[in-house]
């Protein structure tokens, strides 16, 4: 349904070497080297820069591995298409989800793989940066990230989830017996939190920036990130040691549980939700799996919003 030429071409893209490339799709690296002068042949235009060792694509490369992906997508959901009319939805749904959602987003494959039960999904953990760009290069069906960054042009959101983050620190520490804590008290525990790159810790950080500005900081403190790391599992961890304490959501311990000798104390001062949905490119229509997920989450966030 695409030309292999194509297909070798987005592999190089993706691989940035010819011999990984080849090994993905299974040729010998001078048969894709052949195929890839063939298209250049072809379209009368250089898509590889010439050296040694791969250097890049030209500007018309990367225009052209634009047009395969769209392609290859569009080929792919003409395949599912026609495999849902015979037996259903089959194939593998890649869905990225940002770490602060890894717990929560089992509510919505859970509820997906029952009502396709062919379907194989593969769930990965990934900052919302690379959620998008993948999402753009067709190597993502779907992800999973705060409304508030999936804005740009060429996306379409579902929220589904609506929660605050809480503070999570030790059951004796300075904190202990204490109902609600404000943010400005916060950014003097020694915290961790997640690397600077993660969307939840962009959002940690701006909402410490607002209390900041606003005076209302305790001793004009501001934030000590004592330790950062891009696993939730690991701030659990370190928080379970004793020495942390940490800013998280409140999903996420009901899903895994809150660690022995840990509390979760609701943050106050001010009082901030934040929304998570699944975020898909915006086309029409949509692949089958892509609308199939698509409508399991509006599903499931009806179903939340019911018993609020």
């Amino acid at each position: 349904m695409i030309s292999r030429k194509y297909l070798y071409l987005i592999a190089l893209a993706r691989e940035k070497h010819f011999g990984r490339a080849a090994a993905v799709c299974h040729v010998s690296p001078s048969t894709l080297s052949a195929a890839i002068r063939d298209l250049e042949t072809e379209l009368g235009v250089a898509v590889v820069e010439r050296g040694k060792q791969f250097a890049g694509l030209t500007p018309e490369g990367r225009s052209v591995v634009e047009y395969a992906q769209r392609m290859a997508a569009s080929a792919e959901g003409l395949k599912q298409e026609l495999a849902s009319l015979r037996d259903g939805l089959t194939g593998r749904l890649r869905l990225g989800v940002i770490p602060t959602a890894l717990t929560v987003v089992a509510s919505l494959t859970s509820s997906f793989a029952r009502r396709h039960a062919h379907v194989t999904t593969e769930v990965l953990s990934l900052a919302t940066d690379e959620i998008i760009a993948r999402l753009r290069r067709f190597e993502l069906d779907a992800g999973i990230v705060y409304v508030e960054s999936a804005q740009a042009a060429g996306l379409d959101i579902v929220p589904i989830w609506h929660e605050r983050h809480v503070l999570l620190t030790g059951a004796a520490g300075r904190f202990a017996g204490r109902e609600s804590v404000s943010w400005a008290e916060a950014a003097t525990a020694p915290l961790a939190l997640l690397t600077p790159d993660m969307q939840n810790r962009k959002t940690i950080d701006a909402v410490f920036a607002r209390v900041m500005r606003s005076g209302t900081q305790t001793g004009g403190a501001g934030v000590t990130a004592m330790l950062e790391t891009n696993s939730i599992i690991s701030i659990l961890a370190h928080v379970g040691s004793g020495h942390w304490s940490s800013i998280v959501p409140r999903a996420v311990l009901e899903q895994v549980g809150t660690p022995p000798g840990v509390i979760a104390i609701e943050l106050v001062d001010p009082a901030v939700d934040w929304a998570t949905g699944l975020v898909t490119l915006a086309r029409e229509p949509q692949p089958p799996m892509v609308a199939a997920l698509m409508a399991e989450a509006r599903a499931l966030a009806e179903s939340f919003d019911k018993s609020a």
